[in-house]
């Protein structure tokens, strides 16, 4: 912990921040499955760092929320297809986080209900979904520098970035998270959904940094992280 104290000091933190002032674009990857902590650290590190989060979970959700908004079936491929072709949402900030709005509105509570939570599964399979996704996704790179998370960055959206992340933790662990936010879903389904659709399935990216954070506080974690990307960006400078 001395070690993370040290690094939390205020010339430490000067330091992070010039170097990242300095540098080009920059973009912090960081996958895993749900409930792995992403999300809370993604948020931390982009706040720590000045960055703009990006959940590309929360891209997906919307469009399944979407989909149960129009009563569109999410297990019919062709039908989620044509309703991603045809709507039109906008790509905007929101508290220095880019999501994507449904005439002009975020659905942030919407998209975190138990139905979209098993509807969102489906719709990610989908290849046409994914394509509109990804391109979507890597126009965020817009905004500035980036800290993304889902189950692609890292392999798909943003493969070409020296600061790749994947969290994990044990399924018991996972699930106890799940249902403190208040939500229920089979985590062993959804895993193994993700890790074995066809089209960018969930695994480690090349070069990433494995972080099990089972039994550690989310301050831990990305301290971890932060520390990770300021060696990296120290070791460009050299």
């Amino acid at each position: 912990m001395r070690k993370l104290e040290r690094f939390w000091n205020r010339k430490s933190y000067l330091q992070i921040k010039n170097v990242v002032k300095k540098s080009e674009h920059i973009v912090i990857t960081i996958d895993g499955p749900s409930a792995s902590g992403k999300s809370t650290n993604a948020r931390l590190v982009a706040k720590k760092l000045g960055y703009i989060y990006v959940d590309t979970g929360a891209m997906y959700r919307t469009l399944a929320w979407y989909c149960l908004k129009k009563g569109v079936d999410v297990d019919d491929p062709k039908a989620v297809a044509a309703l991603c072709r045809k709507w039109k949402p906008t790509l905007e900030l929101v508290d220095n986080a880019a999501y994507l709005l449904v005439d002009g509105y975020f659905p942030k509570s919407e998209i975190r209900t138990s139905e979209v939570s098993a509807a969102v599964a489906h719709v990610a399979a989908i290849p046409k979904v994914r394509e509109w996704m990804k391109k979507t996704q890597q126009s965020t790179s817009q905004f500035g520098n980036l800290v993304m998370e889902g189950r692609d960055t890292g392999t798909n959206i943003f493969p070409e970035t020296d600061f790749k992340f994947y969290l994990d933790a044990c399924i018991h662990e996972r699930s106890k998270r799940r249902e403190a936010e208040g939500v229920q879903e089979n985590l062993a389904a959804r895993d193994a959904k993700d890790s074995q659709r066809a089209t960018s399935p969930l695994m480690i990216p090349l070069g990433a940094k494995i972080i099990n954070n089972s039994g550690q506080t989310p301050a831990e974690t990305s301290s971890l992280i932060i520390e990770e990307v300021t060696k990296r960006l120290a070791d460009r400078k050299r």
